[in-house]
C-alpha cells in the first residue's frame, strides 16, 4: 500500500511539473508594462530587438540582483539590439517601483503589472506558486525563445554566463523582415 501511494505521489509531481511548464518557443502576445506617470512600454514596440522581459518583486533579493545584472548587460548589448525590461507584479507595485528605481538605478524601463496579466502572459497555472524572478527571452521576430522561473538552474551560479550565451545567440539571428506589402509601400518592390 505504501509503495502505491509513493508511486502516485511521484506521478502527481511529474504531472504538476508538466502542467507548470509553458510552451516554448511560442509567439509572444502583446504585453504592456505600465510606468510611473501613466506611460507604458509595449512589447511590440521592441520588435527587431532581442528582449529580456523580467518579472520581479521589488523586495526580492534575487530579483534585485538580476536587475543589476541586466543593467550591465543593457549597457553592453544595447547598441547591438538588446533591450531589457522589468515589471513588478506584487500588490501595490505602483507604489514600490519608484523607490526601487531610485535605489537600484536600472538602465532600462521598470514598471508594474498585476498578477493576472502576468499569469496569462507566462502561461503559468494560477494554482501553482510563482517563483521569482521570472525571465522571458524574446527574439527579434517576437517569438519567446526562453522562459525561466526563479528555481530554474538557469539562474544558478552561472546566471550571467547563461544569460550572455542566450543574448548573444539571439543577437546573431537576423532582424525581422518586412512583409511584401511593407516593402512595396516603402518603394522597394522586392
Amino acid at each position: 500500500m505504501t509503495r502505491k501511494i509513493w508511486v502516485l505521489g511521484i506521478c502527481a509531481g511529474l504531472l504538476a511539473a508538466t502542467l507548470q511548464a509553458a510552451e516554448v518557443p511560442r509567439r509572444s502576445p502583446e504585453f504592456a508594462i505600465r510606468l510611473d506617470g501613466g506611460k507604458q512600454v509595449l512589447l511590440s514596440e521592441q520588435r527587431g530587438k532581442v528582449v529580456a522581459l523580467l518579472f520581479i518583486l521589488t523586495h526580492c533579493p534575487h530579483c534585485q540582483e538580476t536587475v543589476k545584472l541586466l543593467s550591465r548587460l543593457q549597457n553592453e548589448y544595447g547598441p547591438r539590439g538588446f533591450q531589457a525590461l522589468a515589471t513588478a507584479i506584487e500588490d501595490l507595485a505602483h507604489m514600490t517601483v519608484p523607490d526601487f528605481i531610485k535605489r537600484f538605478h536600472p538602465d532600462f524601463p521598470v514598471g508594474f503589472n498585476n498578477r493576472n496579466e502576468t499569469i496569462s502572459y507566462l502561461q503559468h497555472p494560477p494554482a501553482f506558486r510563482m517563483l521569482m524572478p521570472q525571465l522571458v527571452l524574446v527574439d527579434r521576430q517576437g517569438t519567446i525563445r526562453g522562459q525561466y522561473t526563479g528555481d530554474d538552474p538557469f539562474f544558478g551560479a552561472n546566471e550571467e554566463k547563461n544569460l550572455r550565451e542566450q543574448i548573444e545567440k539571439l543577437l546573431r539571428q537576423p532582424a525581422a523582415r518586412k512583409n511584401a506589402r511593407s516593402r512595396k509601400a516603402a518603394g522597394t518592390g522586392r
